[in-house]
């Protein structure tokens, strides 16, 4: 079943917050540190993820991210540090997920 994610990124300051959403999250992190995509995460460097949350329904994550968007500064910095306090990058134990289960999906073959 798909996946959809709501996710956020910071630059190394942690100073700015960009929310977005998306169906293939280390794609699209990996277009956001490569500055693949013109706009906002380019221009301020906001590469560094430290939140996601995965729903299977793209109406729900839709939903969550225009939430997120509407929140005050402090509630999203408060949802990052009860997901993540040292702010760190998640990229790489997301992709070390991302690898771990396409082994197992294949191993089963």
């Amino acid at each position: 079943m798909k996946q959809y994610c709501v996710y956020i990124t910071t630059n190394k300051e942690n100073k700015v917050l960009y929310i977005g959403v998306t169906g293939n999250l280390p794609k699209r992190i990996y277009e956001h540190k490569n500055k693949l995509v013109k706009g906002f995460t380019e221009k301020y460097n906001a590469n560094k993820l430290v939140y996601f949350e995965q729903t299977e329904n793209v109406m729900s994550a839709l939903q969550r991210e225009k939430q997120l968007k509407n929140w005050h500064r402090d509630w999203k910095i408060n949802l990052i540090n009860s997901f993540n306090p040292d702010w760190k990058d998640l990229t790489d134990n997301l992709l070390d997920s991302e690898i771990r289960s396409v082994d197992t999906e294949t191993s089963s073959v």
